[in-house]
């Protein structure tokens, strides 16, 4: 059978995605630039078709802790909302984690502090990778940079989140979520049987079967030993995600004198610029990190000895940035170039400040 190819825009395709995988909820609250995303789950109307459960809640609060306990009875489900709303929704991220809980969250970046604008930024870096919220944790960070992969990372970030029972997150800008491309939407899933659920997922709160002790579903622990043993407990699984779930992709990188280092929507504007740079004469890469967390470490720090220096391009202030460099460890110059308040740099510029920063 050929593959049914569709034009949609990033957020619908999330929604057509969480359907297809075999999401089994979805709770959110309405916020530009992601509002499509529960607007299209409206329209498609999933209940009717799977059982999946589509709920608007009364704000970002209700509905994270909502996916809480959604989560805790092992069940596939999401929330999906923009930088502010995010932000109303870290103490329940939090909560997620040292219940170590897997859910998926969708964040579709606009520009702040505070309300800000509606218009596309990646400022919500720090807010994602260094974990937001309170305490030691840590989410598995995605960052699409096509509609394709708004629709790929559903069904990965679901499939990450329940082998190591930790939340992941789509980190997406608000270009991704509204741009409109080709795809290819996945394969339908069917969603798991009850029985299929307490097997996968024998942790879970599900209250089916009395024989066994009943399942406790909590991040508190009054015991500071047996807490200090759950913060090592969770310390070790980040190790092991770090040590497999580390996703990256190269660009023109075999001979790159210079190496861009940028993702999202900013990382389709740098593979233009490293078109028009080689069209100058100047080597120019870029080192796209796929999975914001873990961070490519490794992957960048093997190319401190290869170019003269690196750009981390980013639409914020510099954020990733600070990582690369920790990557490289003074080993080659890394500087940052963005743009703030929703403007988006264009191919042009980026080469520009590869000239006047770099050479």
């Amino acid at each position: 059978m050929s593959e049914e190819v569709k034009l949609m825009k990033g957020n619908e395709a999330i929604a057509h995605a969480a359907i297809r995988c075999g999401c089994d909820g979805y709770f959110g609250y309405p916020i530009t630039p992601q509002s499509e995303v529960m607007e299209t789950l409206m329209e498609v109307e999933p209940w009717k078709t799977t059982g999946m459960v589509v709920l608007q809640a009364e704000s970002e609060v209700s509905s994270i802790n909502m996916v809480y306990g959604g989560a805790a009875t092992g069940k596939k489900v999401m929330t999906s909302s923009s930088s502010p709303g995010v932000s109303l929704m870290q103490e329940g991220i939090s909560y997620l984690a040292g219940a170590e809980l897997p859910a998926l969250i969708v964040n579709v970046m606009r520009g702040g502090p505070g309300l800000g604008t509606i218009q596309p930024s990646q400022s919500d870096y720090f807010q994602t990778t260094k974990g937001g919220g309170h305490g030691d944790y840590r989410l598995i960070a995605l960052a699409p940079a096509s509609v394709q992969e708004m629709a790929d990372f559903v069904g990965l970030a679901f499939d990450l989140a329940f082998k190591y029972r930790n939340p992941a997150i789509i980190l997406a800008d608000g270009v991704i979520g509204q741009m409109m491309e080709k795809v290819v939407l996945p394969d339908f899933k069917p969603r798991r049987t009850d029985e299929e659920v307490e097997k996968q997922c024998p942790w879970a709160a599900t209250g089916r079967k009395m024989s066994r002790k009943n399942n406790i579903i909590t991040s508190l622990e009054l015991k500071p030993e047996v807490m200090e043993q759950n913060n090592l407990r969770f310390q070790a699984k980040y190790k092991q995600i770090e040590e497999n779930e580390v996703r990256y992709e190269e660009i023109l990188c075999d001979d790159a004198e210079y190496l861009l280092v940028a993702f999202g929507c900013s990382a389709r504007i740098c593979q233009k610029a490293c078109e028009i740079a080689r069209a100058e004469g100047i080597k120019l890469g870029l080192l796209r990190p796929i999975t914001l967390w873990p961070f490519p470490t490794k992957a960048i720090a093997g190319y401190a000895n290869k170019v003269k220096a690196m750009l981390s391009v980013e639409l914020n202030a510099g954020q990733m940035v600070e990582d690369v460099r920790l990557a490289v460890n003074g080993k080659v110059p890394v500087e940052h170039y963005g743009r703030l308040g929703g403007i988006v740099f264009t191919p042009d510029e980026i080469v520009n400040a590869v000239k006047t920063k770099l050479m």
